[in-house]
Order: structure tokens, then C-alpha cells, then sequence
């Protein structure tokens, strides 16, 4: 992205054309794409947005929960909401799917109803239509899977919907996206010029775990309504789910991810693809909540994803959920668990919940603003290097091979998350390392955040020997 003037010019994903973006005011608009199961939805959210990003297998169902995506089209944004698949008769997890569908159509702007050309229209596409009417939302048709110009008879069919004319499009290949996005824009609502620069949107937490502990139960309780499908299976989820919701009187942009079963490279199919959304979750997030399951012990998997959060460089805090189930045994292995399963962890921030019952969830705010401010923090440099030399002073780097390295100075080379530089004559022991990080946790309160300490050591005189003294004869080589 790059600054012309008092807009922003941007590459359009489609095209790679430069194109400024019009400085709007308002929401951004959103466009509900709907259809019953296995028309390619997934497939035209991804052309709409130049990417692969929605989740797409050759089968159906893949999607469950609303996805939202945000898409750019001749300098207009907008956001598309990937959905489920709808069906009129639809039990148990599917009628879960089909509400989320539904709820996706009452908040939108603008609704794409996508159609298997190749197919027809079904009996379930006219009750799709019956439902979209009671919407009263602008509907545009798309007649998907025309990917020659012998299905474009067979798109004309679909008239008889009577939605008004079809779209013809190949989402798989592109065909005919770009006069739909045209139609899109000319569908969507009239933006209004903004007055005054837009304040700091909300704060980015990616909610993440392995499979059924309870993350898309913990979104629904904060968003106070269905926002995720919530199932007794493990794995419901496999897109990110974006939701804006209050936490103590405050908005927060929420993300509930994908349950990880496995190493990314070891994952196949929709799994691998969910490994790689929830990865980027976490590299889109500020903070990431850790849901751990409170009534059973800690396993691999846990440590893995939370040393994923902290490999990330975001801020983190562990949430043990189900608490609800947890008795006084088990409040006992879970202290014994915590020390030996998490000591790589102990400046993460910990909280016991219940998504089920509410228990505490209203102190998520509290927890989540420490651990934004401690990611944020910085140390002035006269503070930081005053708290080092009494520091190297008291506890001196131990001595190996003659001879310790000393600490000259440090400065604070970054924050989100803190990252500190030592100066230092030689290399430092990684132990020495950790016992400063220690310290300096404990002197300045990074509670919640991850630390990078680098060492940046003093290079020797090219042609010297160690320890050699100026006037001692040493002959030096150039530099």
C-alpha cells in the first residue's frame, strides 16, 4: 500500500492495477454470499477476493460458521461473509449451519445466492429464494459453474427463480468475476466522505486451542447470540471466525479458529488448510487467548499451539475452561500440570472460566488489557541501563575460560512485543540470558508478553588473539 496524497493507493487483487481508495466514513458494507451445500461458495469468495482464503474441498459442508473476508474492487472496500450451507429442513448441526446462514442475510447489505448452473434449480433453491424475500435484502443471482459458453443457456434457465437476471461466472476459473464485482458495487450502499481521521479500530484476540474446548461456546457466551457453530464433535470449526463483541463495555475483534490436531506439515486436506487460517489468526492477532481444557490434563498438542502464540511474538493468556467440571483433586494436578508442563511459559497470564455457565468470563477484559499494555511497554533507555549495572554489578557474568564478557549497555529496540539489545564484550551464556529476562520481568512487569533478548557482542580486532592489549605487539589485519 502505498500514500498518493490524501488517499490511499492500493493493488487490486484481481487485476494488480494501482487504484486509490475512495476515504469513506460509515461501516464497511457487507455482502452475504448463501446457497445451499456444494455450489462453490467457498470458490467465488475466494475469486471475489484475489486469494485463497475461505476454506475449499470437493465436498460438502466444509463450511459451518459465518467467515467474513475483507475484499477491495476498484477502490471500494467491502466485506464478503462466507456461509454454510443452507437447506429448508435441516437438523441438528445442519440446522446450526442454516441459522448462521440466515443470520448472515439479516446483517447484510447485499446478497449473493449462488446456484449450480450445471445442476438447476432445486426444490431447496426456491425455498432459499422464499427465505431470502422475507430478507428484503437487494439479492443478486449467480448462476455458478459456467465455465463454457455452451452453460450460458443453461444459466438462463434459472429465470424462472425469479430473482431477476442470472450471473453467469466460473468461480473455479474466473469467468465473468469481474463484471459481478462491478454489479456488487453498483448494488452496494452510498458511502459517505469522512470528516476526520477514524480512530484505532478494536483490539485483535485470536481464540485458539485444540479441538472442543470450548472456543466457539466461549465466542457465543461474549457475543451473547449464536455466532459459531457449537457441536460435540471435535473439529466444528475450520474457518476463522471474525466476530465484534462487547467485553466490559469495550469492542473487541474476536477470532475463533480452527481446533489444531496436528503439525501444519503433517495435516492434509481441509485440516491443513485450517492449520495454515489459524496460523495466520495468531500472526493477525495482538493477543491470543489459549483455551485449555480444565477437566482433563494438559497434552502435547496444548504446549504446542501456546508455543506457537509465543514463537508469534504476541501477547498470551491461558484461559481453563470448564472449570464448572473441575474438582478438588483436580484443582490439584492442574498446580502440579501448570509447573511442569508450562515452565517454559510463566509470565503468561492465566484465568479459570466457564463458557457454559459464564463463570468469570466478564474478567476476560481485565486480563486481556494487562497483557496489551505489558506488549506495548516501553523502558526508557537511562531507566533501563541505571536497573543493568546495579544488576551485572550485584550478579556478574560467571567467568569462562579466564576471562567473563561484560554487559556495556542495553537499549529497547522495539515493542509488540518488547525486544531488548545487549551490548556485551563477548557472548553471554543462555543462562545468563534468561536470569537478566527474569530479572527484568520481575523490575519492569512484562506480565502476558513474550520478551526477545538478542546479544549484540563486541567483534574482536581482525588478526588478534583473544584478550591481546593494545601496545602488546599484536599485529592487527584489516578490517
Amino acid at each position: 500500500m502505498s500514500e498518493t496524497g490524501s488517499a490511499w493507493a492500493v493493488t487490486d487483487p484481481l487485476t494488480g492495477a494501482i487504484s486509490p481508495v475512495a476515504e469513506l466514513s460509515g461501516p464497511v458494507p457487507m455482502v452475504a454470499v448463501v446457497g445451499r451445500p456444494n455450489v462453490g461458495k467457498s470458490t467465488l469468495v475466494n475469486r471475489i477476493l484475489g486469494r485463497r482464503q475461505a476454506v475449499v474441498e470437493d465436498v460438502p459442508g466444509v463450511t459451518r460458521d459465518r467467515v467474513a473476508y475483507d475484499a477491495l474492487w476498484n477502490g471500494r472496500r467491502f466485506t464478503v461473509v462466507d456461509t454454510g450451507g443452507w437447506l429448508p429442513d435441516a437438523r441438528d448441526r445442519a440446522a446450526a449451519i442454516a441459522a448462521q446462514a440466515e443470520m448472515a442475510v439479516q446483517t447484510a447489505d447485499v446478497v449473493l445466492f449462488v446456484v449450480d448452473t450445471a445442476v438447476g434449480a432445486t426444490d431447496d433453491d426456491e425455498a432459499a429464494v422464499r427465505m431470502l424475500r422475507r430478507g428484503g435484502k437487494p439479492v443478486l443471482l449467480i448462476a455458478n459453474k459456467v465455465d463454457d459458453q455452451r452453460m450460458e443457456s443453461e444459466a438462463a434457465r434459472l429465470w424462472s427463480l425469479g430473482l431477476g437476471e442470472p450471473f453467469p461466472v466460473s468461480a473455479l476459473h474466473g469467468r465473468g468475476s469481474g463484471d459481478l464485482l462491478d454489479a456488487i458495487l453498483a448494488a452496494l450502499p452510498v458511502p459517505a466522505p469522512v470528516d476526520a481521521p477514524q480512530p484505532r479500530g478494536p483490539r485483535r484476540v485470536a481464540l485458539v486451542g485444540r479441538p472442543n474446548v470450548g472456543k466457539s461456546s466461549l465466542l457465543n457466551r461474549l457475543a451473547n447470540e449464536e455466532r459459531a457453530v457449537v457441536d460435540a464433535v471435535a473439529g466444528t470449526t475450520v474457518d476463522p471466525v471474525d466476530s465484534l463483541v462487547q467485553i466490559g463495555g469495550e469492542t473487541w475483534q474476536l477470532v475463533d479458529t480452527a481446533g489444531l490436531r496436528k503439525r501444519v506439515g503433517q495435516a492434509s486436506g481441509t485440516e491443513f488448510y485450517a492449520s495454515l487460517r489459524t496460523a495466520a489468526a495468531i500472526e493477525a492477532a495482538e493477543v491470543a487467548v489459549v483455551l485449555l481444557d480444565a477437566s482433563e490434563p494438559l497434552n502435547e498438542q496444548d504446549t504446542r499451539i501456546i508455543s506457537m502464540v509465543a514463537e508469534a511474538g504476541r501477547a498470551l493468556m491461558l484461559a481453563f475452561n470448564k472449570w464448572d467440571l473441575v474438582g478438588e483433586e483436580r484443582r490439584h494436578d492442574i498446580v502440579r500440570e501448570i509447573e511442569r508442563e508450562l515452565r517454559r511459559v510463566p509470565w503468561a497470564l492465566r484465568m479459570n472460566l466457564s463458557a457454559k455457565t459464564g463463570r468469570a468470563v466478564d474478567k476476560l477484559a481485565t486480563g486481556l488489557h494487562q497483557a496489551l499494555q505489558n506488549w506495548e511497554r516501553r523502558v526508557p533507555t537511562g531507566q533501563l541501563n541505571q536497573w543493568l549495572t546495579a544488576l551485572v554489578q550485584a550478579t556478574p557474568h560467571p567467568i569462562r575460560g579466564g576471562r567473563a564478557p561484560r554487559v556495556m549497555f542495553a537499549t529497547q529496540a522495539g515493542a509488540s512485543p518488547p525486544t531488548f539489545v545487549l551490548f556485551t564484550t563477548g557472548p553471554l551464556d543462555p543462562g545468563y540470558i534468561r536470569f537478566i529476562e527474569r530479572k527484568l520481568r520481575e523490575e519492569f512487569d512484562f506480565a502476558g508478553t513474550p520478551i526477545a533478548m538478542n546479544v549484540k557482542a563486541r567483534a574482536k580486532r581482525p588478526g588478534s588473539p583473544a584478550g591481546a592489549k593494545r601496545g602488546s605487539g599484536a599485529k592487527r589485519g584489516r578490517g
